[in-house]
């Protein structure tokens, strides 16, 4: 007999026969349970920071019906209290939740104690040695263990009683542990600071349900610093005192004064700093002075190779390389083998690899030692394919600890090496680049490699465009376009994109690597994209829909927004994908393309990489995404922390290479059409890019340039003209 499914948001309650799953990790749960008034065991689905057999809970959600597992009951809010009958507590002592009791023990306390028994372990523990085989240290044991139980229930109970969700909880408990109600209490908006996937408004929701009034001088503080994140979200490292109390007011909804005061306070306290007319984030702050220090630091002394002659060494390389250099190419040579730090940049086709790849011969046949980094895991292994030399990406160049999130290599532990050579370079943000550039040692070099055209990075600051514009730092701009590249459409037009002019499409019945399609409407845009990534590119070049072609788009949301594209994609391109998985308004189905959303540094797995799902196990509740050949699994969970890919936004794609590259441009994306965002989209295609566009959106795109300039002081700190 099926349990009498209620409407949906009911509640249910009853006792915990078994546990089928519990991570420990995010809460995560399947329950076995018998509920009152029912004679068969139903399933439950929820986040429990600590749940065993026996308990009795009462949950509230929704029946589903799994197309592999049935009738379940997916539990928004789970919460668990100690079992009233005999049978219950025996079950629930016995499960092992108890360090010290096991099922033997469990009896036995039964047995001599009965209902009494939880009292007996709360007020007169010393009774427990009247059974046989407990002695002081296995009491001492049983009692820690209980007492640990009973806090997590205590902070779990006040945490749902003040509107958090049980995966919410779970995940506070774990940032705080026993002190999760104190530290809440005293200040809820510090959960914005300390807890992953809460933001201010969630915080700022918990603290009204506590009692924090609006005008709170607490709430206006977290309230300018999350505004100031905010504005650095946008790629700004600092804003103007004005424009964040105008930002803070209209957030926060409260008068100027309060913010003017919360200003002062965050001040006082150094979480904020005032740099003549720009107010800093403390940590943006330290980093942007850090950039600066480390470069000047760096170009003082001499090339740790010491005097190389260009008139040998350039006609040496080309021996070596079989390749004639052109005379802007000798030129910067020269300027590289003379310079302790260096930048390169330029476009597609310019010779930049060729640049890396002869100063590398050169030095190398004078053992000078070389490392070589990326900002992404794409980007490195590309710097490895091309200059045969393994690369790294930044964060496991310097080592990174998951357990305390530090950097193991920092000024105190350098890196060992003569060079450093950093690639894509443009996706360096001030943060990163600060970490990066304390751990390179006095003696040493750095060779900067980069396109300053793209768009910058995705972290505030523009590290590139700054370390170039100061004049401080020895810059090779490459522009000529090599015969081998005049060939390619893609960097032919990449180009004429970058000077401003319209892409060119081939002639009728040429083959081509770029092609540019017309669309009348957005709907004729969509109708031309799915039929291009679904049929006309596999079938004319061969090429896999999922595994070979990226559609990049300039937006997320909308018609034809990354996630609208993405569901279309993938009921095209993985129709009968099994298992399925749903989480977090998205469900996802083995072969299903995804993305990383966050950087993970447990799993070393970080925002933009790009996997596919290769394995769903729906009783272990585990999703095992393969990177690039590496599998890494993921609870339930935690698939919040990936997003569908058949379509990503042009920005997570900075830093990847793919073999064809398909880029819709509508009119509704107009907000965000600009030339640095379209040749970057171009320039991520190896072998095949097709721009499917509404004429004018494609006009548009190319003409404006008006990218805001990104609120730094590096250029001025680099260039001497700002205070250190």
């Amino acid at each position: 007999m099926s349990p009498n499914p209620p409407a949906p948001h009911e509640r249910l309650s009853g006792s915990i026969e078994r546990v089928t799953f519990h991570s420990e990790q995010s809460g995560f749960c399947v329950l076995r349970v018998q509920v009152r008034g029912q004679r068969d065991v139903v399933t439950v689905i929820g986040n429990a920071a600590a749940v065993s057999a026996g308990e009795y809970i009462e949950a509230h959600g929704e029946w589903v019906n799994d197309r592999q597992h049935g009738l379940q009951f997916r539990a928004d809010r789970l919460t668990v209290v100690p079992p009233t009958t005999l049978e219950g507590i025996e079950k629930y002592l016995g499960s092992g939740m108890v360090k010290g009791i096991g099922p033997h023990f469990a009896r036995q306390m039964v047995r001599a104690f009965g209902e009494a028994v939880f009292d007996v372990i709360d007020r007169t523990p010393e009774r427990l040695e009247e059974l046989e085989g407990i002695g002081p240290k296995r009491r001492q044991q049983v009692v820690a263990a209980w007492a640990e139980q009973k806090v997590i229930r205590e902070i779990m109970v006040f945490l749902q009683s003040h509107g958090v969700g049980t995966g919410r909880a779970v995940r506070i408990y774990k940032a705080y542990g026993d002190e999760a109600i104190v530290k809440v209490t005293e200040n809820p908006y510090r959960l914005a600071l300390d807890v992953w996937g809460i933001g201010f408004k969630t915080a700022d929701l918990i603290a009204q349900s506590l009692g924090v009034p609006r005008d709170s001088l607490i709430r206006a503080q977290a309230g300018v610093r999350h505004v100031l994140q905010l504005w650095s979200e946008q790629g700004h490292c600092a804003a103007t005192p004005q424009k964040l109390r105008e930002m803070a007011v209209e957030l926060l909804e409260i008068p100027a004064e309060i913010v003017e005061q919360a200003l002062a306070s965050e001040q006082a306290a150094e979480n904020l700093i005032l740099d003549g007319d720009l107010l800093y984030l403390a940590p943006l702050y330290r980093a942007e002075l850090g950039c600066a220090a480390h470069v000047q630091r760096l170009l003082r002394g001499p090339p740790p190779w010491g005097a190389i002659d260009p008139d040998r060494a350039l006609p040496w390389v080309e021996a070596q390389t079989h390749l004639t250099l052109s005379p802007s190419q000798r030129e910067a040579v020269t300027v590289m083998v003379r310079s302790k730090v260096c930048i390169i940049t330029g476009g597609p086709g310019v010779g930049k690899t060729t640049l890396v790849n002869s100063l590398l011969r050169i030095l190398r046949a004078k053992r000078v030692s070389v490392l070589l980094a990326a900002p992404t895991g794409r980007a490195a292994k590309r710097l490895s394919e091309t200059t045969g030399v393994e690369a790294k990406t930044v964060h496991r160049l310097l080592e990174l600890d998951p357990t305390s999130f530090q950097f193991k290599r920092d000024a105190e532990h350098p890196l060992d090496t003569d060079l450093l050579v950093l690639d894509e370079a443009s996706m360096m943000d001030t943060v990163l680049m600060n970490q990066l550039l304390r751990a390179v040692p006095d003696r040493a070099a750095l060779l900067v490699v980069g396109d300053v055209d793209q768009l910058p990075s995705v972290g505030p600051g523009a590290v590139l465009a700054d370390l170039i514009d100061s004049g401080a730092v020895p810059t090779v701009r490459l522009t000529e376009i090599f015969r081998q590249a005049l060939s390619s459409r893609i960097i032919t037009n990449a180009h004429r994109i970058n000077r401003g002019e319209m892409p060119q499409a081939p002639e009728k019945g040429e083959a081509s690597d770029f092609y540019l399609i017309e669309a009348a409407d957005a709907e004729d845009v969509a109708a031309k994209l799915y039929a291009t990534v679904t049929t006309r590119i596999p079938r004319r070049f061969g090429l896999h829909p999922i595994e070979d072609v990226q559609v990049l788009v300039p937006m997320n949301r909308g018609g034809l927004g990354v996630q609208a594209i993405n569901l279309e994609l993938q009921q095209r391109l993985n129709p009968a994908g099994e298992p399925r998985v749903q989480r977090f308004g998205t469900t996802y189905a083995v072969g299903d393309k995804v993305v990383q959303r966050v950087n993970s540094y447990e799993k070393e797995v970080f925002n933009g990489d790009i996997g596919r799902i290769s394995a769903i196990d729906l009783e272990k509740h585990t999703v095992t995404v393969d990177f690039d050949g590496r599998a890494v699994p993921y609870e339930v969970a935690e698939l919040d922390e990936l997003a569908l890919a058949y379509a990503t936004s042009i920005h997570k794609s900075q830093g990847s290479e793919y073999p064809a590259v398909v880029i819709p441009l509508a009119m509704q994306h107009y907000r965000l059409l600009e030339r640095n965002l379209l040749y970057t989209a171009v320039t991520r295609g190896k072998k095949l890019v097709v721009v499917i566009a509404e004429p004018k959106a494609l006009r548009t795109a190319v003409r404006r340039h008006e990218s805001r300039r990104r609120i730094t002081r590096l250029r001025e700190r680099l260039a001497g003209e700002a205070r250190p």
